[in-house]
C-alpha cells in the first residue's frame, strides 16, 4: 500500500462504528413517540430533500408495505393533510426553506409535525410538534468532523433508523412480514 492510501476495512470500520455511534445517542423513547404518532396517523405525509429526499421515500415505501396510509409529497397521489394526520419532514440541519414552508402549511391545515434533525435549535424544530433528534454531522453542518463524506452521517443513520422504526411499528400494529410482501409490487 502506498503512503496516503488507507485500508479499506479501516474505511468499513471507520464508518460503521461512526454509524453505532450516532444511533447510540438517539433517545429510544423519542422514536417510540414517533411510530406511535405515525401507527395513529389518518395519513402520513413525508418530505426531505436530496439524499434524505432518498432515505424516507425508502421509508415511505416500506410504512406502505406495513399497510399504513402514507404518500410523499410531490407526487400526483400525495392527499391533502389535516386533523389527525402526521407532516413527517427530515432536515438534518434544519434550515431548508422547502421544510419550513411545507410545516407551516402542515400546521395551518391541524396536521402534525414529526421533524427528524441533526439541529434541535433550528427554525424547523421550532415548528415541530415533535422532534426526533439524530445527532449526526449533516451536510450544513460540514465540520470534516465525520469519517463519511459532506452529511453521509445523517442520511446513513436514517437509513439504518427507519428499518428499526418499520421493525417497531410492525410489531406496535401486528403487522406480519406474510402481509407485508404480500403489499410489494409484482409490477417490477
Amino acid at each position: 500500500m502506498s503512503p496516503g492510501v488507507v485500508n479499506d476495512g479501516d474505511l468499513f470500520r471507520g464508518a460503521l462504528d461512526e454509524l453505532g455511534a450516532v444511533l447510540a445517542k438517539v433517545d429510544e423513547g423519542s422514536v417510540d413517540a414517533a411510530c406511535r404518532l405515525i401507527a395513529d396517523a389518518r395519513t402520513i405525509g413525508v418530505y426531505g430533500c436530496g439524499r434524505e429526499a432518498l432515505q424516507i421515500k425508502g421509508f415511505a415505501m416500506r410504512l406502505f408495505h406495513l399497510g399504513l396510509p402514507v404518500a410523499v409529497v410531490g407526487d400526483m397521489t400525495m392527499p391533502a393533510l389535516g386533523r389527525d394526520d402526521v407532516f413527517l419532514a427530515t432536515s438534518g440541519p434544519g434550515e431548508a426553506s422547502t421544510v419550513l414552508a411545507l410545516m407551516r402549511t402542515a400546521t395551518a391545515a391541524g396536521a402534525t409535525n414529526l421533524l427528524l434533525t441533526a439541529e434541535p435549535e433550528s427554525g424547523a424544530a421550532e415548528l415541530a410538534d415533535a422532534v426526533l433528534l439524530i445527532p449526526a454531522q449533516t451536510m450544513a453542518g460540514d465540520r470534516r468532523t465525520s469519517v463519511l463524506p459532506m452529511g453521509s452521517a445523517y442520511e446513513g443513520a436514517l437509513f439504518v433508523l427507519f428499518d428499526v422504526m418499520v421493525l417497531k411499528l410492525g410489531a406496535l400494529i401486528g403487522a406480519t412480514r406474510e402481509a407485508m410482501r404480500a403489499r410489494h409490487t409484482n409490477m417490477e
